[in-house]
């Protein structure tokens, strides 16, 4: 199987289940270390996954595997992440990967403030600085990757009919998709004062629902047939963005449009088969 991630230096944050999980475990199959970063360690009140069945799933690659817990909503937690990571991993990171995010969908007329800034702490915030940690290694390298995940709800609806000149999602994802819009905003400023330095910097959305623990949690039944990706679709844009090549930086990407326009085959979350086929050797 080849390994075009060996040698690199991983940083994950909402590694515990769902679309951070797929990623670490998809850069483990591809040689990286990883620091996987969550609340749950070893159990969540509600839904499955935590950092130590990640790490269970990743060791297996023969890779370094770092578990690092904390809430990204604490500044003072978030700020020792990215040393801690190079600290375990053995030196600065090369990729990092801006995944853990608050969902919280409700009425936005009596939404409270609470919620509201914990939103943006984690949403925006807490990406911000840890791609201020991250940065200074990168540029002195002359490269590094950075993939934050954003959501389409970043984007302004489209007037669904005459009749319903407002269309798009519903209005109880109005924080939610504000939050994200500005992450893809800060994503571009950062792309365009890193340019040159060789650090990338990119989002990338999924086209249709992730079914992930957390989704089903919050919209499960809700969704069905074209409306629905794979979880290993999903992974393979975000990891294609965390091996891109420079002049690939500033970009606001969805995930089956960057898959087609790459050529890239959905591979399992272990690298070892197509979505649907199988892999010989690691190549499609």
């Amino acid at each position: 199987m080849s390994r075009p991630l060996a040698g690199r230096r991983a940083l994950v944050t909402g590694a515990s289940r769902g679309i951070g999980a797929g990623i670490a475990r998809r850069l483990a199959a591809e040689g990286a270390d990883v620091a996987v970063v969550a609340r749950t360690a070893e159990a969540h009140p509600t839904l499955p996954g935590s950092l130590r069945e990640t790490r269970e799933r990743l060791e297996p690659h023969g890779v370094k595997v770092l578990t690092l817990v904390a809430d990204l909503a604490d500044e003072t937690e978030r700020a020792r992440l990215v040393p801690d990571a190079a600290e375990g991993l053995g030196g600065p990171i090369d990729i990092l990967v801006n995944n853990a995010a608050a969902a919280i969908y409700q009425p936005l007329v009596d939404y409270p403030l609470r919620r509201r800034r914990l939103t943006f702490e984690i949403n925006l915030q807490a990406p911000i600085d840890l791609m201020q940690a991250a940065v200074p290694a990168m540029v002195a390298a002359g490269e590094g990757w950075i993939v934050n995940l954003s959501s389409a709800t970043a984007r302004l609806p489209e007037p669904a009919s005459p009749g319903d000149p407002i269309g798009g999602a519903p209005s109880t994802m109005g924080i939610y998709g504000s939050s994200k819009a500005a992450l893809n905003r800060l994503t571009s400023a950062f792309a365009k004062e890193l340019q040159g330095t060789g650090v990338r910097v990119n989002t990338v959305e999924p086209r249709a629902a992730v079914m992930t623990e957390g989704a089903n949690a919050l919209v499960g039944g809700t969704v069905t047939g074209d409306q629905i990706e794979s979880l290993e679709a999903m992974v393979e844009a975000a990891v294609a963005l965390c091996r891109c090549e420079p002049g690939r930086t500033g970009g606001v990407h969805v995930s089956l449009d960057l898959l087609a326009e790459l050529g890239l085959p959905v591979r399992s979350l272990d690298a070892g088969h197509l979505e649907g086929g199988h892999l010989e050797g690691g190549k499609p």
